[in-house]
């Protein structure tokens, strides 16, 4: 029972996760937001960007097949 107790002891007077934990809590509360921000506004830009590429890569593709490219 007394190295239970000291085990609690060292444990609660250790500070050693506190600057860990600290971390996170901020890198989180900064990345969160940007996160959000990302996929409401930046995510639909990203995508009518993809999908207007692939169109126009596509019919590169058929032109170069057919070939009617220029």
């Amino acid at each position: 029972m007394r190295n239970w107790k000291n085990l609690v002891r060292k444990v609660h007077e250790s500070e050693d996760g506190a600057v860990s934990l600290e971390t996170v809590l901020v890198v989180g509360a900064i990345a969160i937001p940007i996160l959000i921000f990302v996929i409401k506004v930046g995510w639909p830009m990203i995508q009518t960007y993809f999908t207007s590429n692939m169109s126009t890569l596509q019919q590169d593709a058929t032109a170069a097949q057919t070939g009617t490219g220029g």
